[in-house]
């Protein structure tokens, strides 16, 4: 299975396109079928809690990854495609597009993880999760590590500031909205499960780059 990842992400790697531009398409694409399927799409691919549902457990392993391509409605699809543009094409350019779409599922993989053991801890009620934002936020959080500095204007407030500092707000207020349950229906622990797998990811960069230093 690890070869099997290893092996398309060097695929695409080799074929020189875009890795954001390829996910932003299927994501798009996606989305479009899910307009001709029903519901079915939903019930068969979007992250169901480990609880069974109606007397039926919908849960399937794929489901870690398959819930990113889906979408709730053209707003939750646009808002998470320019955050993928935004973030994922600058760090792209910066370390190529094999490790950003490894830092970009690792992000989706611990977000689902987050989002399937967390909010049941807080009472929350269990429901389907579809969306992109947790590969997202990793991205965010990789482009705040890469680029400390680099200013950021979010849509609100529509004030600039570095990357860093907007990160470390965005995180803080994922963290305040999941435990106090505010805004419910937004999958607060899956943002900041995302952050953490792109964490980790960063991390396995940095020890890889001061390997190759010393040798």
């Amino acid at each position: 299975m690890r070869s099997a990842v290893r092996d398309a992400l060097e695929c695409v790697a080799s074929m020189k396109i875009s890795a954001v531009i390829i996910l932003i398409a299927v994501n798009v694409l996606v989305f479009l079928l899910q307009g001709q399927s029903g519901d079915r799409l939903d019930e068969l691919f979007a992250l169901w809690p480990l609880q069974p549902a109606d007397g039926q457990l919908h849960f399937h392993l794929w489901q870690i990854v398959s819930y990113a391509f889906l979408h709730a409605n053209y707003t939750h699809l646009l808002f998470n495609m320019l955050g993928l543009w935004m973030f994922g094409a600058e760090i792209e350019r910066y370390v190529g597009p094999r490790r950003v779409l490894a830092c970009y599922f690792a992000s989706v993989v611990t977000a689902a993880l987050s989002q399937l053991f967390i909010p049941i801890l807080f009472g929350a009620p269990p429901a389907p999760t579809i969306g992109a934002s947790g590969g997202v936020f990793g991205l965010l959080l990789a482009y705040a590590f890469l680029f400390p500095t680099r200013k950021v204007v979010p849509l609100i407030p529509p004030i600039p500031m570095p990357a860093w500092l907007f990160a470390t707000i965005y995180a803080g207020i994922e963290l305040f909205l999941g435990v106090t349950g505010t805004l419910s229906g937004i999958a607060h622990f899956a943002h900041l499960g995302g952050m953490v797998g792109s964490f980790i990811v960063i991390m396995q960069w940095r020890s890889a780059n001061l390997s190759r230093t010393r040798r």
